[in-house]
């Protein structure tokens, strides 16, 4: 099960009047992932990384039944709740809190999100999918109210297929959310200067 570690960085919490939620993925950690912020416009946000437990969120891929992940995924998910709830109380609500992972820290944030959909400030998705071995539809509950989300991933990408990336943008669509998906033509495994300058554009603007 995983332990409550969240590393912070930018403003501080109690002084901000908007939180980042940066989840890293498998075989990294919380500082890998706020190293990110140095290139995104977030001047003035509470960021806050947790860190996954022997550094992965849930031992298997995001493909396999959901109950493979067991108990890790759920761990995983109730630190992201943890998080947010803590956020919340320091006066900062949904509509200023921000969501971003990188692939399956991507993954958990889209599954977290969906489950709890609601107006979020908005959501990054760089190379990600909601879980299972099929979408169960019945799982996410809520209405994003207009949230902005970007996915965006590669064709092909060695971990999520790009048709997991579309079933998943067609449900968060029907949630309300307005979505940007970009799919990169034999990109790698990584994050791109345009997925960066998209989000500044699209999210942190």
């Amino acid at each position: 099960m995983h332990v409550k570690n969240i590393t912070a960085a930018g403003v501080n919490l109690s002084d901000a009047d908007k939180a980042l939620i940066m989840v890293h993925g498998r075989g990294a950690n919380a500082e890998d992932i706020l190293q990110l912020a140095t290139y995104l416009h977030v001047k003035g946000y509470a960021l806050l990384a947790p860190e996954a437990t022997n550094h992965t969120w849930y031992p298997h891929s995001f493909m396999v039944p959901t109950s493979q992940n067991e108990p890790w995924l759920t761990s995983g998910l109730a630190v992201f709740e943890d998080l947010v709830n803590t956020i919340t109380a320091q006066g900062i609500d949904t509509e200023r809190i921000y969501l971003l992972g990188f692939s399956q820290g991507a993954c958990l944030t889209l599954e977290f999100a969906a489950r709890n959909a609601t107006r979020f400030g908005g959501i990054v998705a760089f190379t990600g999918g909601l879980l299972g071995d099929r979408i169960d539809r019945e799982r996410y509950h809520g209405d994003f109210k207009g949230t902005p989300i970007f996915i965006g991933t590669g064709n092909p990408d060695p971990h999520v297929p790009v048709e997991r990336v579309r079933e998943t943008t067609d449900i968060l669509e029907e949630m309300n959310a307005v979505v940007t998906e970009q799919v990169y033509e034999n990109r790698p495994h990584t994050i791109s200067q345009d997925e960066i300058e998209q989000v500044n554009t699209l999210i942190f603007k």
